[in-house]
């Protein structure tokens, strides 16, 4: 059976969101899931497009960005440009 093992960086330590940057580079892992949320379309708020572009420096596998926030389309180009590879 195929699949894709995409890790969330929610679970991360945030104060050393390389380190798990690092270590999902280094692991089968083959994407990154990150969850974006705003607040408002869920209660809780997490990382933006600034945390994603960073994440991106790092990164040597695609980046799986979760919008889970209110009116994503008026956000996909910014993500798009701060490094997202796929956009669910």
């Amino acid at each position: 059976m195929d699949f894709i093992l995409s890790p969330s960086l929610l679970s991360a330590d945030f104060a050393n969101l390389q380190q798990a940057v690092e270590m999902i580079n280094d692991s089968q892992a083959d994407w990154f899931h990150i969850d974006v949320m705003d607040g408002m379309f869920v209660p809780n708020i997490t990382i933006g497009q600034p945390v994603v572009k960073a994440i991106k420096k790092h990164a040597k596998k695609p980046l799986d960005v979760h919008l889970m926030i209110m009116d994503p389309d008026r956000y996909i180009q910014g993500f798009k440009d701060a490094g997202a590879d796929i956009l669910t």
